[in-house]
Order: C-alpha cells, then sequence, then structure tokens
C-alpha cells in the first residue's frame, strides 16, 4: 500500500489521539489546584440540585448540539452542498478536536485544510471555505465588540477597581488590534485587491532575512487570489447566510455559559436584569478575546484559571462576596462542555474518518498505477 507523503503525515501525526492526553492533564491539573485553593479560603457553597439547575444543565446541552449545527450548516453553505450534513457534522468534529489539541493562538485551521484536501474538493473551493471562516469569524468579534464597548465601557473587559485589570486591558486591546489586522489583511486580500496582496507579500519575502518565508507567503497569496475569485461570484444569500451561522455558533457559545451561571448563582438567576445580563455577555466575549493569545492546547490552563477573575463581580454568594470554589465548578462545566467533550469525541472521529477518507485515497492511488 502507498505510504502518504510527508506533508500528509505531518498532519495526520498532528491529529493523533494520543495528544488529547497533555491538554487533559493540564487543564484538570488546573482545576484540581484551584479547587484546592479556593477550599483553603471557603468550602464550596452547598448546591441546590433543584428541577430548575437539572433542567439549566440539560438545556446547555441542547446548545452544544446546536452550535455544532450552526457550524455544520456553516460547512454545507460553505461547500455548496457538495457535503451531506452527516459529512459536515463529521468534519466539525474533527475540526473543534484539531482546535483543541492546537494553541489557541494558531487554531485549527492547518488541519481543516488538510482534512478537506482528502475530501474531493476542487482546491480553489479548500482555499475559500478555510480563508473565509477566518473573516466570518473575525468579522463577529471586529464589528460586535466595539458595540459591546460603547454600550458598557471598560467594565466590559474586567471588574472596575481589580488589581489584575490593567493587565487585562492590556491584553484584550493587543489581541483585538491583532484581529483588527489580520482581519483587514483577509478581506482587503480577499475581497478586495488579492493582486495587491500577492505583490506585498512578495516584496515583503524579498529581503535577506525573510527570503525563508518566501514559500509560504507565495502559496498564501496564490490562495487569496483563487479564494477571491470564487466568493466574488456568490450570491448574497450565500455570505447572509454563513455569517448568520457564524454569527450563531459565537452567540451560542457565550450563552452556553450565561446558563450555567443561571444554574449555580442565585445572584445571577435573581438579580440581574437585561443591562447586567448584556454585561455578562460582553464580558464572556472580552475574555475570549484575550484568551485568544493563548499558547497552550485550546487555552486549556489558562482558560480555567481566568474564568473566576473575568467574572468575579457576578459568581457572589449571599453576602455578595466572590465565591471562589463556585467559580471552579462553574469553569470545569464549561470546559467539560465545549471542550473536553471534543477532545474525546475526538478520539471517535478522527480514526474513523482516517479509516473512511484517508485509507480510501490510498487505495485509489494504488489501484491508479
Amino acid at each position: 500500500m502507498e505510504k502518504l507523503t510527508a506533508e500528509e503525515q505531518d498532519m495526520l501525526n498532528s491529529v493523533r489521539v494520543n495528544r488529547i492526553i497533555l491538554p487533559i492533564l493540564l487543564g484538570l491539573g488546573v482545576v484540581a489546584y484551584m479547587m484546592w485553593r479556593s477550599f483553603q479560603k471557603e468550602d464550596l457553597p452547598e448546591l441546590e440540585w433543584s428541577v430548575l439547575t437539572i433542567s439549566l444543565l440539560g438545556f446547555t446541552v441542547l446548545l452544544l448540539g446546536l452550535r455544532h449545527m450552526a457550524y455544520a450548516l456553516r460547512l454545507r453553505v460553505l461547500t455548496e452542498g457538495e457535503f451531506t450534513w452527516r459529512k459536515c457534522i463529521e468534519l466539525i468534529f474533527i475540526w473543534e478536536f484539531s482546535s483543541a489539541i492546537t494553541p489557541t493562538s494558531v487554531g485549527g485551521s492547518g488541519v481543516a485544510l488538510f482534512v478537506l484536501s482528502q475530501e474531493k474538493l476542487a482546491t480553489g473551493k479548500i482555499a475559500a471555505i478555510i480563508f473565509y471562516t477566518i473573516i466570518l469569524d473575525t468579522t463577529f468579534f471586529v464589528l460586535g465588540l466595539p458595540i459591546l464597548f460603547l454600550l458598557l465601557g471598560t467594565p466590559m473587559i474586567f471588574p472596575e477597581g481589580d488589581t489584575g485589570s490593567s493587565v487585562i486591558t492590556n491584553s484584550f486591546f493587543i489581541s483585538y488590534a491583532l484581529m483588527v489586522t489580520y482581519g483587514s489583511l483577509f478581506f482587503y486580500g480577499i475581497i478586495l485587491r488579492p493582486d495587491r496582496i500577492r505583490n506585498l507579500l512578495g516584496w515583503l519575502t524579498s529581503w535577506k532575512f525573510t527570503k525563508r518565508f518566501r514559500r509560504r507567503a507565495v502559496k498564501m497569496a496564490s490562495d487569496m487570489v483563487t479564494t477571491s475569485k470564487e466568493i466574488r461570484t456568490k450570491p448574497f444569500s450565500y455570505h447572509a447566510t454563513a455569517f448568520g451561522a457564524t454569527a450563531a455558533a459565537w452567540s451560542i457559545r457565550f450563552a452556553l455559559v450565561m446558563i450555567l451561571m443561571i444554574a449555580f448563582v442565585p445572584a445571577v438567576r435573581e438579580g440581574l436584569g437585561w443591562a447586567q445580563q448584556t454585561l455578562l455577555y460582553g464580558r464572556l466575549e472580552a475574555m475570549y478575546v484575550v484568551l485568544a493569545l493563548s499558547p497552550t492546547p485550546g487555552g486549556t490552563g489558562i482558560a480555567e484559571a481566568a474564568f473566576g477573575p473575568f467574572l468575579r463581580d457576578f459568581i457572589v454568594d449571599g453576602n455578595g462576596k466572590y465565591a471562589a470554589g463556585m467559580a471552579v465548578l462553574i469553569a470545569f462545566i464549561w470546559r467539560l462542555l465545549t471542550y473536553y467533550f471534543y477532545l474525546l469525541a475526538g478520539t471517535i472521529a478522527v480514526p474513523n474518518w482516517i479509516r473512511g477518507v484517508v485509507n480510501d485515497r490510498i487505495r485509489r492511488r494504488t489501484m491508479g498505477k
């Protein structure tokens, strides 16, 4: 049987299921340490496992499914129906798994590019899907965050008066600036003038100390030109549906955390009006933007550690004091649903996909000789 190319083997190695061990140990280690620390200060508040609490937990599972379907809808739209719903759902599992085992600052686009290339799609369409998903995701934050910031002010980023607010605020603006920069680059290079971006990348990699990046830059510029030809011919409904699915997926991600807090924190369930609920939603978006700089796989460890400090003015006990133990519990359930779930699901989805797609490609190569 024919062997995989070196590039294909590297990509397969990047999605091997044994790579889930380090992220799981890191994340659970942080949770265990934080739980131990919180118990040194205060006992975990007694939980009221009411019908409402259990019902809301069940609702978060439903939201997780809806979020997954929103991403599947986006993929089906971007492939213009070439993938069945079942195939889209399977590939989103792999995409999310690859994002979970790569640093948040890197994302799973490289693995997604490899996965889609095995699915008999045209090269131009593959490049269009990858680049356009980057534009869609970035647009959601680049357009939405300024509106929320104008409505909510600096409390959206971090609780006022907190000693760590300056560090978090700086991280937020740095991360947002990076989003705007590469989002604008991709938008200009794909939607407006791909030829100029191609010339710019060629010029930037013509210097002696940047020549080593020239090959990748040329490939990226070529993909942008191809993507531009693919995207600019699409009808308005194509773009509107793709962005709608993107906005739905991200909004559901943050709504899931809000439901968890309503389930476990009486102060959130009973005392928040629309203004404070909007602030909570904005805070969650801001938290994600800061975590986007995380160097760890899927933000593991950092996400769990940052959750409580970010939301300390919402997660309070009956006396209005920060309930550290409760924060750790909610953070763990949140990550269990949105992170560890995809790590474990990947142990099923990835091997099945490898057997069903990659091995089929190898057989076709062998038969073609």
